[in-house]
């Protein structure tokens, strides 16, 4: 897996990033900034280099550094589609992606 690679964002995955921003930031003032600066900075990884283990079904995880959070995605050609931002805290059945 080389070259440049660019991200897509399914919803579902938006809606998980945001609900835990706003979870974060009701638990302290700015803690949902730093859990999307995190987030971008995983996305970013991804970016450069996607070509981390499958995990199930095709969907790839990495972890978002310093939150209890993997982004599931999958790659097909050039393009990573990312499809869910997951707690890892949930129950295992909670976390894959249907």
């Amino acid at each position: 897996m080389k070259g440049a690679f660019s991200i897509k964002t399914d919803p579902k995955a938006f809606d998980d990033i945001q609900n835990a921003i706003d979870y974060y930031n009701s638990q302290q003032q700015g803690l949902g900034k730093r859990f999307y600066s995190a987030v971008k900075q995983t996305f970013s990884t991804i970016k450069k280099n996607p070509g981390y283990q499958i995990r199930y079904d095709n969907i790839r995880c990495l972890q978002v550094k310093k939150f209890p959070y993997m982004v599931h995605f999958h790659v097909d050609d050039q393009i990573v589609s990312v499809r869910a931002v997951v707690n890892t805290y949930l129950e295992p059945e909670q976390n894959w992606v249907k």
